[in-house]
This record gives structure tokens, sequence and C-alpha cells, in this order.
């Protein structure tokens, strides 16, 4: 039986300004860097030794056929990857000053453009778990219509179903009530939803994470887990909860290790016979949830989301 783990959504450009306390006005100096948490996901899977495919578009630009590379490099299955002719690549540029405060431009291109009828629908059902953790196709654009009608398909093949939201502040600035119902909607397919303590309280208004987490549960998400960084992960599957701590580490930079948690995750369920029963077996949850913390950690001690990601010896080496 096949274990492939297919991950829908955006892969993008981020240009992050390396200049000490600047906006975009003032910036000169940008580093580029592979983007997009469904792809960061599809890598994390790949590099643990997982089998890894990714579904999205970009343009046929030198901006997509370098995130193309990035993904086959780490041995991510790019034959679901579009490239368009007349779209280009989606960028974000980035800026962060002293005071906290983020200075961000998104130029959508290309993403936002991916229809069904592009995607191989059998490899699509062959999957054995499909991964909906898309920050941008929840906006709207053929890739919101594509995202649903998978997620569509993979609840009526009974295919395991893995829901992150994502949420950006700065792309849903004015639009905070949508993302709630769309998250909402989705929480109904899902049979593992990972989120983090903000999203958990904005989706569902309580400030009470546990209360949080039932009324996750009482919009039909099967699984629970809400990341807390350093503190670990709290669990839920309706009828136990737990926090699992995580490692103790040095962090320099946390970019990426959300989304490294959630590929440790699906790289552990996708080794189960029967992906479903894992809502019956806490300890397991409990035990797959305690090896991704130690990914998502480990993350967060390097520099960088994809070139971050640890393969299986390196996570073997932390105790």
């Amino acid at each position: 039986m096949s274990s492939k783990i297919l991950c829908i959504g955006e892969l993008l450009i981020d240009f992050i300004c390396s200049d000490i306390n600047s906006n975009l006005i003032g910036g000169r100096n940008f580093i580029k860097k592979a983007g997009g948490a469904p792809a960061n996901v599809t890598a994390a899977i790949s590099k643990l030794g997982g089998e890894a495919s990714f579904a999205g578009k970009v343009g046929n630009d030198p901006f997509g056929l370098f995130l193309k590379k990035t993904l086959e490099d780490v041995n991510v299955d790019t034959s679901m990857l579009v490239l368009d002719n007349k779209a280009s690549t989606t960028l974000a540029f980035v800026s962060l000053e002293s005071d906290g405060e983020r200075d961000f431009v998104f130029n959508r291109g290309a993403d936002e453009g991916l229809s069904f009828d592009e995607l191989n629908e059998n490899s699509i059902v062959s999957s054995k778990i499909i991964h909906f953790g898309s920050a941008t196709a929840l906006l709207g654009g053929n890739l919101k219509e594509t995202y649903f009608k998978v997620m569509a398909i993979a609840k009526e093949r009974n295919i395991f179903i893995s829901f992150d939201p994502n949420y950006r502040v700065d792309l849903w600035n004015g639009r905070i009530q949508q993302f709630i119902e769309i998250s909402r909607k989705c929480l109904k397919y899902s049979d593992l939803v990972k989120v983090s303590e903000e999203e958990i309280k904005i989706i569902t208004g309580q400030d009470n994470i546990e209360s949080g987490i039932k009324k996750f549960h009482d919009l039909g998400a099967k699984l629970v887990a809400v990341t807390l960084g350093k503190e670990g992960t709290l669990i839920s599957n309706g009828e136990k909860i737990a926090k699992v701590n995580s490692i103790e580490i040095k962090s320099i930079d946390s970019t990426g290790a959300g989304d490294a948690f959630v590929g440790a995750c699906l790289y552990k369920i996708a080794k189960l016979d029967d992906t479903k029963k894992l809502v019956e077996d806490f300890d397991k949850m409990i035990e797959i949830t305690s090896f991704a913390n130690k990914v998502g950690a480990i993350v967060c001690t390097k520099l960088g989301a994809i070139s971050a990601l640890p393969d299986l010896d390196e996570v073997e080496i932390y105790r």
C-alpha cells in the first residue's frame, strides 16, 4: 500500500530584508528564500525518508524554476507542480523593525491559478494522507476551489486529512471573519488539525485553550494538536487530552518549525497500517507528537526553513 503524502497549496519566494531595523522603503538588501507552508511540509517528510508529493503552481520563470529545483533537491515529487507561462511566481517581501513590527508586501501570482483539471486525480486518490496547510489557498482564486474539491474527494475516499490553517495577520487584515468561517469549514473534513495557541483562539473565540479544543472537536476535527513553542504541544482525541513536552534547545531561528512539526507527524502517521485508527490510540499519538516536537525543535537550532530540516539520523542523536 502506498505511503505517499500529498501536500497542496502555495510555493513562493520570500524576500527577507537583511538590513537591521529597516522597513521596505529603506531596505536595500534582501535574501531569497523558498517559502510556502505546504511545500515546507513536503520537504520535512522527504528529508526524514518519507514519500512526499507537492501540488501547486508557480510561474515558468527563474523564481519558479528555483522553487521546483529546491523541492527536487530534497526528493519531493513535483509531478503536480504546474509551471504557468502567463502568471509570475508569487512573491512576499518582509522586513523586521526594532520594535518588532513587520513591513510586508505580498505580490500574489501563479499560486492562486491552480485548477483541479491541472492535477492528476489518480495520483490524488492513491495518496495515503493529504495535507492542506496553506496560508494563501483560503484567500480565493482557482486554488481555493481546487483545495475544497480535493478535500471533498479525500473525505469520500476515506483518505487521512491533515489541516493547518496557517494564519498570517498580514494576509487577512480586515478579513478575519472570512478566515474564521473558511477554517471552520475545513475542520469538518479533518482527521488531524495542527494550530497555534493564537489560531485556536481566533477560530473558536475561546480564550481557554481546552475550551477551544472542545469546539474544534464539535466542529468535526478528530485529532487536535496545539503547538505551544518551547512548552511542547497539547494534543486531544476528543476523549483524552495531554501536553507532550519538547526538548531543550538553544533557539536561533524558529522559521519553519511548525511545518517541520507537521511533516514529522505525517511521516510517522503514514507508517501506520490504518491511519484512521490513530484517533483510538492515544498513546501512539503521544509517541508521534514527541517525535514531531523534537524535529520542530531541531529546526529552531539553525537558520532557514528547508535548509534547517533534519534527516532521521540527526533526529536520533537528540535525546
